[in-house]
C-alpha cells in the first residue's frame, strides 16, 4: 500500500516503509491523536511515539515483539492516556522532554534536551526542544541516510500552522521562532512531517506560509 499518512480512529495503520525504518501510523482516541510505531529493519527493535489512547489498539500494533521505548512528545493528557498500560505490558523505557516530564503521570526514565539522540535499533533520532505549545515539547528528527529527513512534531507543527498557543503572544513568538530555526532552518523542503493529529505534510508545503502565520499570530 502506498503511504498517504491518512488514518482514522478504528481504521488500519498506514505504513511508511523506508530503507532502514518502518513507520506505522495509527489514529486513536476521542481527539484523533496520531501514534507512530517505529521499527528498525536491521534489528527489529521498536519505539512508540505517543501512547495517546486506546491501549488495546496500540498493543495490537506493537505485537509480540514489544517495544524498547516510548517517547511522549509533550505533557498534554491526550498524548499519554495509554502510556501506563503500554509501559506495564511492555516494560518499555520512557522518554520525554525535560521540562514536560513533571506533567506526565508515568515516571520518565530519560529526560530529553535539545540535540539529544534517541535510538531504535541502529536508527538514530535527534530530539529538538520546541517551546510554546508546552514548556518541554520535543520533536524527533530522523535524517534518513538513504533519502530525505522525517520529523515527528507532536503538537508543534501541523499542515497550516504551528500548535495552539492560546492567544499568548510570548508563547506564539517562542514557538514560531523555534520551529523556524530548528526545523525550517535546519531541514530541506522534502522533509516529511508527522504531526500529533491529522494528516502529514512536508516542510516545503508549509514554508511559503511562514510569513502569513507570523502576521496572523497563530
Amino acid at each position: 500500500m502506498t503511504y498517504s499518512g491518512a488514518v482514522k480512529v478504528g481504521g488500519p495503520a498506514n505504513v511508511h516503509e523506508l530503507a532502514d525504518l518502518m513507520i506505522s501510523k495509527v489514529a486513536v482516541g476521542s481527539m484523533n491523536n496520531n501514534a507512530y510505531l517505529l521499527r528498525c529493519r536491521a534489528t527489529g527493535e521498536q519505539l512508540l511515539i505517543d501512547a495517546a489512547a486506546d491501549p488495546h489498539t496500540l498493543l495490537s500494533l506493537i505485537g509480540d515483539d514489544g517495544i524498547a521505548s516510548v517517547v511522549t512528545t509533550h505533557r498534554h493528557g491526550d498524548h499519554w492516556q495509554a502510556l501506563a498500560e503500554v509501559v506495564a505490558a511492555t516494560g518499555a523505557r520512557t522518554y520525554a522532554g525535560r521540562y514536560d516530564a513533571e506533567g506526565i503521570p508515568v515516571p520518565t526514565d530519560v529526560l530529553l534536551d535539545d540535540g539529544d539522540t534517541v535510538r531504535v535499533g541502529r536508527v538514530e533520532l535527534t530530539a529538538r526542544h520546541l517551546v510554546g505549545h508546552t514548556p518541554g515539547s520535543v520533536a524527533l528528527v530522523y535524517d534518513d541516510p538513504h533519502g530525505h529527513p522525517h520529523v515527528f512534531t507532536g503538537d508543534c507543527l501541523f499542515p497550516g500552522g504551528v500548535g495552539n498557543t492560546w492567544k499568548d503572544p510570548e508563547a506564539f513568538a517562542s514557538l514560531i521562532r523555534d520551529v523556524e530555526e530548528k526545523l525550517f532552518g535546519a531541514l530541506p523542503d522534502e522533509t516529511w512531517v508527522y504531526p500529533g493529529h491529522g494528516d502529514d505534510t512536508t516542510l516545503g508545503n508549509e514554508r511559503p506560509h511562514l510569513p502569513e502565520w507570523r502576521e496572523r499570530g497563530w
